[in-house]
C-alpha cells in the first residue's frame, strides 16, 4: 500500500460520498423518513433486500412503504395479525412471504420492549472490541430467537459464524453508524463506533480491492471482509469504512 493509492482512495471517496449519490442507491429508502424507528425499520429490510439491480431494490423497498401505509414505526407497533395478509404478494427474488411474515413478527416484539434497533446490536458490543463481529453474531442469534422461527429466513440474515461476508449487515452498520458532514449515512448510533465497522464485501468491491492489492487471501469469506479492512485502517483506523464509496462507485458505478 503507498501513499498515492491513499490520496487517490480518498479523491474517490469525495467524489461519491455526497448527496447526489442517494437517489440511485438503497439508501433513498431510510433517507424518506425522520424519525429514527423508520429510518431503521425500511433500513435494515432495504439492506436485507439489497442484491440484484439497485433501481429494483428500491422499487421493491417502496412497495413495503405502501404495504406499511407508509409510516413503518406506526404499522409495526400497531398492526394486527390479518393486516399481515396484504403482504402476500410481496416477494423479491428468494425473499418470500414467509420471510416477510417473520420480519413483521420480530419488529413487533422487538419495538414493543425497545426503543431501538441500536441495542440488538451493541448489547452483544465492548468499546474494547476491535470490530462489530460479536454485534453481528449476537443480533443474528437474536433475530431468530423467537419460537417458530423459520429455518429458510436464515439465509437473509448471515452471520460471521457461517463465514459469510455478512455485507448486507455490514452495509446497514455503516449507515446507521458512520456521521460526517457529507449528509449519506446517518449517524445515528452513538453505542458502536466508526473505526469497529467493517467493509460491506460483494462482488463488485471485492474485484476492485483485489486490482488495488487490499486483498491478498484467494477467498472471498468474513475473514476476507476482515483483511481489507484491517489494509484500509491503514489509511484511516477511526473510519476505514469510509473507502466503501471509492471501492463500489469505482466497481458498480465505474472507473473514476
Amino acid at each position: 500500500m503507498t501513499s498515492d493509492l491513499k490520496t487517490y482512495l480518498d479523491e474517490v471517496v469525495n467524489h461519491y460520498n455526497c448527496p447526489d449519490f442517494i437517489e440511485a442507491d438503497p439508501i433513498s429508502i431510510p433517507h424518506q423518513f425522520s424519525r429514527l424507528q423508520d429510518i431503521e425499520i425500511m433500513g435494515f429490510w432495504v439492506a436485507m433486500l439489497a442484491w440484484g439491480q439497485r433501481v429494483t431494490i428500491i422499487n421493491k423497498a417502496n412497495e413495503l412503504i405502501q404495504l406499511m401505509d407508509g409510516a413503518p414505526y406506526e404499522f409495526i407497533t400497531q398492526h394486527e395479525e390479518k393486516d399481515r395478509e396484504r403482504f402476500a404478494p410481496f416477494k423479491h427474488r428468494t425473499f418470500q412471504y414467509t420471510d416477510t411474515l417473520y420480519f413483521l413478527e420480530f419488529f413487533q416484539q422487538y419495538y414493543r420492549r425497545h426503543n431501538t434497533l441500536e441495542d440488538a446490536f451493541s448489547q452483544h458490543l465492548s468499546p474494547l472490541d476491535e470490530t462489530v463481529e460479536k454485534a453481528i453474531a449476537g443480533f443474528h442469534d437474536l433475530f431468530f430467537d423467537l419460537e417458530h422461527a423459520p429455518q429458510r429466513t436464515r439465509k437473509h440474515i448471515a452471520t460471521p459464524a457461517r463465514n459469510s461476508t455478512c455485507k448486507r449487515l455490514n452495509m446497514f452498520l455503516r449507515w446507521m453508524v458512520r456521521q460526517d458532514d457529507r449528509g449519506v449515512d446517518f449517524g445515528l448510533w452513538k453505542k458502536i463506533s466508526p473505526r469497529q465497522l467493517l467493509m460491506p464485501l460483494d462482488v463488485h468491491v471485492d474485484r476492485v480491492a483485489r486490482k488495488h492489492g487490499l486483498i491478498e487471501r484467494r477467498q472471498t469469506d468474513w475473514r476476507t471482509v476482515l483483511e481489507l479492512t484491517e489494509k484500509l485502517r491503514a489509511f484511516d483506523p477511526e473510519d476505514p469504512v469510509k473507502y466503501d464509496f471509492a471501492l463500489f462507485g469505482m466497481g458498480v458505478l465505474g472507473e473514476k
